[in-house]
């Protein structure tokens, strides 16, 4: 009888040893979907450069909100006292440096961009510098001025009062810059959250959002909506049916927050007219943002939208020649250097791509990967190439030879970038004929006396700190470590989540550095690297091949249910 007790007893504690291996079944591992502009970017960009990020975020933030720097340049930010909208001072920052439609003495110092401010806010947010209190004053309640109450759209707008926007030179209605104010706006309140009368504005954007979907009921065929009217407009702007990817955002975003199910039922309404496009109508930034929604809504709620062919369209471009042609993402090596990546025309003269719109896109597509990891291989290549090539609008990243104006290069100790970089000049620069590429700036082109510094674009390098929260160098060059969770706004975000890329043809072992006693579980192999560590330890990166890395506690029991991987009640993975 004891020998059949001592059995049963060795065989118990077998089955237990086996269950707590670690060698449970957590489905298969995850296909890589390849997109093809993607594949034909290098592996290994050349000439290869990872700058601080982080710190060029932090120089930035130092520089602009300084009402009295030292930098030649001189002061970039000033107070308006206007009080439109809202009965507070707020200030405005200049579009480019000396920008000579904006400043206090310029149409009562009322002309300035929301796309500009906003920007500069969440980059620091996510940098952990506080703009609620900083200095004296809190930047995240001043910018509420640029809801636009007084006309009756009360939406974010990209001015404070679109008609003083007109008379300084501003722009006319276009989709896009209505729209994006409220895509950062809600990003900068989950960074910044329980600000004074944000959660009223927020309400109200939801509110506009929510009718406008009702009205265009899948057809976005239009250059802007008039929120105030309610009603799809045309005028001499092609039309943007991508900004049904920021109306899905916002409304996706306003339900998570306050689970009210109009909000849901128009997000996936908004989706589904992007995803029911017969073609790349890319314009600007709203598709990626789009397409981010479609993953969470496919993983979350259970829709079925094309993600894949959404991502395409971002890459490959738009190709009508009635929208906004050539509009996508940059291929190639512009003379001496890789510029793949990089988003803008890829027709214009050649190409012509754009530092706020390349660190914009990462916001969306990094985090998208942790709901469609089948895409974590492309993204996480894209990024290489993109983190790469971006730091050739900041003037002392790229040869003096290759820009317009080497000879001003320290004038804000290279914080502020040029605004773009072209295949070739567009300005017919004598010393510039025949050089590929050139960073350059549109300032010229709307100050009338030229001035030379305005090529320096502060509305392009305000949202550098999403790329200084997302991008991480790692021991090993080449392998970034890409935050998945630091603009995956409005979501759970129990654990840390990383991608990593290996763009080597042999495996990589790079060093992992753990917040606490952990464990390391991939969601594309669907496998644990290393558990139980607390201190510095390798893990294995496969060969041309992408990891998500979820850091869970050490001991954390990872479940199966339906299609998903949960820990401690959390979803980490969908199948």
């Amino acid at each position: 009888m004891k020998n059949y007790k001592s059995t049963f007893l060795i065989f118990l504690t077998a089955l237990i040893l086996v269950s707590c291996s670690g060698n449970d079944n957590y489905g298969n591992p995850v296909e890589q979907t390849a997109i093809q502009r993607i594949e034909l970017m290098p592996n290994a960009p050349s000439p290869y450069k990872i700058i601080d990020w982080k710190q060029k975020a932090r120089d930035y933030d130092a520089y602009v909100f300084d009402f009295n720097p030292a930098m030649p340049a001189g002061s970039m930010i000033w107070l308006d006292n206007s009080q439109r909208n809202i009965p507070q001072i707020t200030f405005g920052l200049y579009t480019a440096i000396n920008d000579c439609r904006q400043g206090p003495r310029n149409n009562n110092g009322e002309f300035h961009e929301s796309l500009n401010s906003l920007s500069a806010i969440l980059g620091a947010g996510l940098m952990g510098i506080d703009k609620s209190h900083q200095n004296g004053y809190n930047y995240v309640k001043m910018i509420q001025n640029y809801f636009n109450s007084a006309n009756g759209w009360n939406i974010m707008m990209n001015n404070t009062c679109p008609e003083v926007a007109s008379l300084g030179g501003g722009y006319g209605r276009d989709w896009w810059y209505d729209v994006l104010p409220n895509v950062l706006f809600y990003a900068v309140c989950d960074v910044f959250p329980n600000v004074e009368n944000a959660d009223n504005i927020q309400r109200s954007i939801a509110e506009q959002f929510c009718k406008a979907d009702s009205v265009l009921k899948g057809n976005y065929d239009y250059s802007y909506f008039d929120y105030r009217q309610m009603k799809g407009m045309v005028n001499h702007i092609p039309y943007q049916q991508d900004a049904a990817g920021g109306h899905g955002y916002v409304l996706y975003a306003a339900y998570q927050k306050y689970k009210d199910a109009r909000y849901l039922v128009h997000a996936k309404s908004a989706i589904a007219a992007l995803d029911n496009q017969e073609e790349s109508r890319f314009y600007e930034i709203l598709l990626p943002m789009g397409i981010y929604t479609a993953a969470r809504l496919n993983a979350e709620q259970g829709t079925n939208y094309n993600v894949g062919k959404m991502i395409n369209w971002v890459f490959d471009g738009c190709k009508n020649p009635d929208a906004r042609n050539g509009w996508g993402v940059i291929v190639g090596k512009w003379g001496e250097y890789d510029v793949s990546g990089l988003q803008g025309s890829i027709i214009d003269g050649g190409g012509y791509a754009f530092l706020m719109n390349s660190m914009k896109m990462a916001w969306p597509l990094v985090p998208m990967v942790k709901y469609e990891p089948r895409f974590a291989r492309a993204i996480g290549k894209w990024m290489l190439n993109n983190v790469n090539a971006s730091r050739l609008f900041f003037p002392n990243e790229i040869a003096d030879k290759n820009q317009w104006l080497p000879e001003m290069k320290n004038y804000t100790n290279s914080v502020v970038a040029y605004e773009g970089l072209r295949y070739e000049d567009c300005y017919n620069k004598p010393e510039l004929k025949g050089v590929h590429p050139v960073a350059l700036g549109d300032g010229p082109n709307w100050n009338p006396n030229n001035p030379k510094e305005s090529m320096f674009s502060l509305y392009s390098t305000s949202p550098v700190g999403i790329m200084g929260a997302i991008v991480d160098t790692t021991d090993v060059q080449m392998i970034l470590r890409l935050n998945c969770n630091v603009t995956d706004f409005y979501s759970a975000r129990a654990y840390p989540t990383y991608l990593y890329y290996n763009p080597f043809t042999e495996n990589k072992a790079v060093t992992y550095h753990p917040a606490g006693k952990v464990d390391v579980f991939d969601i594309i192999s669907k496998k644990y690297l290393v558990k139980n560590i607390d201190a510095d330890t390798k893990i294995t990166i496969p060969a041309n091949a992408a990891c998500v890395l979820v850091e869970l506690p050490a001991g954390t029991r990872i479940e199966r249910k339906n299609n998903s991987l949960n820990a401690n009640g959390n979803t980490i993975a969908f199948q």
